[in-house]
């Protein structure tokens, strides 16, 4: 009889690897465009607030507001769970830079691990204000 292998917990992460994706939104909010870019799956699709709107592949790095990256980002209310390859996360910011008002929002990211290496297949952004 071979022994039962539990099911993996949803939400359940290592805490080096929660920090590894917390690490790569961060950067992706502050990091180059080239870096962002490098994170991001090919086909990945991300919702902005109007006038950007859902935007999927290369549009995603001719809109402004993307290709221009922030100068500071604080993160709160984290949340973080996964299934298999797959993570997502939910959070609120507040974010700067150069010349315009403080953005606040809240964010979703998810992720797909693959190969061993993280991939934003989703991003999302609402604004709380």
């Amino acid at each position: 009889m071979k022994p039962e292998i539990p099911a993996p917990t949803v939400g359940e992460f290592a805490p080096e690897e929660s920090a590894t994706l917390w690490d790569l939104e961060e950067r992706f909010w502050t990091g180059g465009a080239d870096s962002a870019r490098r994170m991001t799956a090919r086909g990945a699709v991300f919702v902005f607030p109007y006038p950007a709107g859902i935007l999927q592949g290369d549009a995603i790095w001719r809109e402004k507001d993307v290709a221009q990256r922030w100068r500071s980002v604080e993160m709160s209310e984290r949340y973080l769970t996964s299934e298999g390859e797959i993570a997502a996360l939910a959070y609120r910011v507040s974010a700067e830079r150069a010349g315009e008002p403080i953005h606040e929002a809240v964010c979703t990211s998810t992720y797909l691990r693959e190969d061993g290496t993280w991939l934003r297949l989703t991003h999302q952004q609402t604004p709380a204000r």
